[in-house]
């Protein structure tokens, strides 16, 4: 197989092809692939000529063309030959595996459909890759439905109840704010291209505050570091209001135009004292104080939330709290005020066209929560879960390491009467125990078509290359997975090219994609300069009579964690888990370079943390909880907060250090809304590992 290094090309032969960065990340870059005259992508970089991407890209999707011609790709359809879980695989024929799967899904489909259960994220963020001819296929089979929740529904919900949808400002112009909160993210690592807009407004005199329970790589750029305790957020969201109330740090004509349920909130937060919310977060009230006066008086302000706060029961209250404050100063009426956490909501995609509804024939299949995958593979059959899941088609996803409570998830897939088809480019966690692995494309290698969550340009992916060895797009597979099952509905014949057309209708010009890779959308510089929110009462609203009606709470409160610190004398310490700046999810993890970087998998642990507990630096260590463990390396540092432990995730569980990785311990509880999983509410305890640990430690990672 060719790969970049064995190419010799003369410049004159060389091409580039306009594509999108697919992985879930705000920043969604237009793409450049060099292509040499063999065929060979030789460089992916950024475009120089769109201006969210300016030519940058990450340290990971630099490293796409080690990535696609990976040695170890899957690049043949794939069928076990040995027990579930031990990667042991015999190369089919695409017709072998097409038939075999065809003729089992429908004999599950003649007897109860909702036991066919897809199982897909983010994998890539394509919107025909993604979301299209899969749906169309499940959708006529009348398979359960995924309720898609593992990373971000909780703050999408709660931007829904405040908002009105997952809008917010753009992106290019918090370069002119005057002050930026930065909550929740590690924009450094997560959010590359936001973070060059937040340094133009730093030097043009901003000042930058990072609020996180870790001391990450953007704290240590910010002026100030809020380091407060996980799961606190919406208590100092409620005490800013506070004090924005105390010293008429409001815009009044704001609020009575633009916003709803003003008074009910007033009584709230005043019940937030910067004191008790001090109490509550673990950091000094005059911080609490301090941060109100400057959110109050600098204009224009403008917050940058992420998702790692609203992975804790209270996530989406919290994020209701944050949206709230731009209305309350009426931060909205800049261009460089407001908020941002998605964009997504402002894109016009045809979601009916790609995903066609219609094929439900009336039918109304349950729906499983991707979060909760650990439990509902070991459930029976019953009246109120319905039929027991018999087959499970995973794509875009890797389950077994990123589901939480892994210990149950992998219990799950090693159901030996568990039919599990997975498309995939490697042998992951999940793909070891799978009946059929089937290879899919790269992004290199297919067409699709992008929105994006952190700045408002749609982007075209053209095929750079041919795709290496037998692998088919997701789309394909799908298509082809159709015609065996005697699909005969037009839309199973759509092209993805076709698809890529579908995804926006007329709202998007085609024509300047395929001309130029990106479309910028027809948005005010200030969208919410005069209200007009998407809400029902285009209002801002701190009052959401829609979540009253479901018997919740209208106004946003502070609700602790489910495992709250001090409260188990057995687990002493909470435990986050960001992302380690390498990799992303369990993206990237196989690939050599980026694997090195990272070095290992580690837990952050505060000095005094490790102290006490005898624990060196770098020495290996047991996290556990009463639902598993896991074996890393400690890292002491002041990244880590007193009484909080970082573990960096996400690794392939093969590639820890027992065969684990930091998912072992968190938990299947689900936020308070959007059903949305809890990560960052976990308790845990930490011990240096005995001899024997360390001893099968080492062997892991040597082996």
């Amino acid at each position: 197989m060719p790969t970049p290094s064995d190419a010799k090309s003369p410049p004159s032969a060389l091409t580039q092809v306009r594509g999108a960065c697919p992985h879930d990340c705000p920043d969604t870059c237009a793409l450049l692939t060099t292509v040499d005259e063999h065929g060979v992508a030789t460089r992916v970089q950024g475009n120089p000529d769109h201006r969210h991407t300016d030519g940058a890209l990450c340290a990971k999707v630099s490293k796409y063309t080690e990535r696609s011609y990976h040695p170890e790709r899957v690049l043949t359809p794939l069928k076990r030959i040995g027990p579930k879980g031990s990667g042991q695989f015999a190369p089919v024929t695409w017709d072998e595996a097409l038939a075999d799967i065809a003729q089992r899904l429908q004999a599950i489909a003649a007897r109860a459909p909702e036991a066919i259960l897809p199982y897909s994220y983010a994998g890539t963020m394509g919107m025909v890759q993604g979301e299209s001819m899969d749906r169309r296929f499940f959708h006529k089979l009348g398979a359960s439905q995924l309720d898609r929740t593992i990373c971000a529904s909780a703050g999408a919900e709660a931007l829904v109840q405040t908002l009105g949808g997952k809008v917010g400002m753009k992106v290019e112009f918090f370069a002119e704010s005057q002050l930026i909160l930065i909550w929740g993210s590690n924009s450094i690592g997560s959010n590359l291209h936001f973070w060059r807009y937040a340094q133009q407004a730093k030097r043009s005199g901003a000042k930058l505050v990072c609020i996180d329970p870790r001391k990450s790589e953007t704290a240590d750029k910010c002026h100030e570091h809020i380091q407060l305790r996980p799961g606190t957020d919406a208590a100092l969201a409620l005490a800013l209001m506070h004090e924005l109330i105390q010293n008429d740090w409001l815009d009044h004509d704001y609020i009575a135009r633009h916003t709803l349920g003003w008074d009910r909130l007033r009584e709230r937060a005043l019940q937030w004292p910067p004191e008790r919310a001090a109490e509550v977060c673990g950091i000094p009230q005059e911080q609490i104080r301090q941060l109100a006066q400057d959110y109050g008086t600098t204009k224009p302000a403008a917050i940058r939330l992420n998702y790692g706060m609203q992975r804790v029961r209270g996530g989406g209250n919290a994020v209701r709290a944050v949206a709230c404050l731009p209305a309350l100063t009426g931060a909205w009426r800049h261009r460089a005020g407001g908020l941002l956490l998605s964009s997504s909501g402002q894109f016009p995609v045809d979601r009916a066209a790609l995903h066609r509804p219609d094929l439900l024939a009336g039918r109304t299949p349950r729906t499983i929560n991707m979060s909760t995958i650990g439990d509902d593979l070991l459930r029976e059959a019953s009246p109120t879960f319905g039929p027991q899941v018999e087959a499970v088609v995973v794509y875009n996803s890797n389950p077994v390491a990123v589901a939480p409570d892994s210990g149950k998830v992998v219990q799950g897939f090693a159901r030996e009467d568990l039919f599990t088809v997975v498309l995939e480019h490697f042998h992951t966690d999940t793909a070891d125990y799978a009946d059929y692995i089937l290879p899919a494309t790269t992004q290199l290698e297919h067409w699709d078509v992008h929105l994006a969550y952190g700045h408002t340009d749609v982007l075209l992916n053209r095929p750079a290359i041919a795709p290496l060895g037998q692998a088919r797009s997701n789309a394909q597979i799908f298509r082809d997975l159709a015609a065996r099952m005697g699909f005969t509905e037009p839309c199973f014949a759509d092209s993805d090219e076709a698809l890529c057309r579908q995804a926006f209708g007329d709202a998007v010009d085609y024509a300047l994609l395929e001309s130029q890779g990106f479309a910028t959308l027809a948005i005010p510089d200030a969208p919410f300069a005069e209200g007009n929110f998407p809400s029902p009462s285009g209002k801002c609203e701190f009052y959401s009579a829609r979540l009253a009606a479901q018997g919740l709470d209208g106004l946003p409160d502070h609700l602790p964690n489910y495992e709250l610190q001090g409260t188990n004398t057995r687990y002493p310490l909470a435990m986050i888990s960001p992302p380690a700046r390498n990799f992303l999810n369990s993206t990237f993890v196989n690939v050599t370079s980026l694997r090195n970087i990272e070095g290992r998998p580690i837990l952050e642990i505060h000095p005094d943390d490790a102290e006490a507990r005898g624990i060196a630096n770098d020495a290996v260590v047991r996290v556990f909880n009463d639902r598993g463990s896991y074996l890393c390396h400690a890292t002491v540092s002041r990244r880590a907060r007193p009484g909080v432990v970082n573990g960096l995730g996400i690794w392939w569980r093969k590639l820890g250090l027992n065969g684990t990785n930091v998912n072992e311990v968190t938990s299947q509880a689900l936020t308070d809304l959007g059903r949305a999983p809890t990560f960052y509410d976990c308790l845990v305890e930490v011990e240096a590992a005995d001899a024997s640990m360390e001893a099968g430690a080492n062997a892991s990672t040597t082996a």
